[in-house]
């Protein structure tokens, strides 16, 4: 048991690592989400369709890619062109490979939420004298965050798994960790069962809290819909997209 409490602790001390690139990448990725959703939902063309072909790609292609890409690609590209470049610190890249890659799915999950808010309440903001912009951010955005809550959870969750990928650029996180110390001792087995161990320990309580927030919200929208006469239960439900399995 030895071996394994300390394949545990090993593994452990990636995990500030891993949780700072994680809050990190999804709080810019719900930043630069709500602005691809706005851009997907827009009439504009020139808006819609760049911000469309970003998340094909991005949720087209496994995060792995995407990260080999930003930590060894370009600066290989920028130095093939002329330009001395190299990332100061690994973590830089994998914090942006993390954020572009959370904002592609957090803009399809707003964009489920801006959709699932009734339409009326943009018509009655409007006939306020509010503007377009002003109904969006006082109206629409707030009740559509409301309901993705949970989702907005769950990605972070997910997102914490994911950057176990990070460890083959070379960004000392729990996976790093587990992986160093196994080719230090050749301890395969007690390495990645305390690599495990100390990824349940991180995600398992926070998904524990994300369901009970949501079955809290879904009380409260069973409790809104009995005071509310002329609203029907279930009318506008939201089905927010799935992480499609990465490598």
């Amino acid at each position: 048991m030895g071996l394994y409490l300390d394949g545990f602790l090993v593994a452990l001390k990636g995990a500030p690592v891993t949780i700072g690139v994680s809050l990190v990448a999804v709080a810019l990725g719900v930043c630069l989400g709500l602005g691809i959703a706005l851009m997907k939902m827009s009439k504009h063309w020139i808006l819609r369709i760049p911000a469309t072909i970003y998340v094909e790609i991005v949720r087209g292609t496994p995060i792995i890619v995407q990260a080999f890409i930003f930590a060894y690609g370009v600066p290989q590209l920028l130095q093939a062109n002329g330009m001395d470049f190299r990332w100061s610190h690994l973590i830089i890249p994998a914090v942006i490979v993390c954020s572009l890659n959370s904002a592609a799915y957090v803009a399809e999950v707003i964009r489920s939420g801006l959709q699932a808010v009734d339409k009326g309440q943009m018509e009655a903001a409007r006939s306020l004298g509010m503007s377009h912009t002003m109904s969006m951010r006082l109206i629409m955005i707030p009740q559509a965050f409301r309901i993705i809550l949970p989702a907005l959870g769950n990605e972070f969750v997910t997102l914490i798994k994911e950057t176990s990928v990070l460890s083959f650029v070379g960004v000392i996180e729990i996976m790093r960790k587990g992986t160093l110390w196994n080719a230090a001792t050749f301890e395969t087995f007690p390495a990645y069962i305390g690599v495990a161990v100390a990824y349940m320990i991180l995600t398992i309580p926070l998904s524990r809290f994300v369901s009970y927030v949501e079955k809290r919200m879904a009380t409260d929208k069973k409790d809104d819909a009995k005071k509310s006469p002329g609203s029907k239960p279930g009318e506008k439900a939201v089905v927010i997209p799935k992480r499609k399995a990465s490598v």
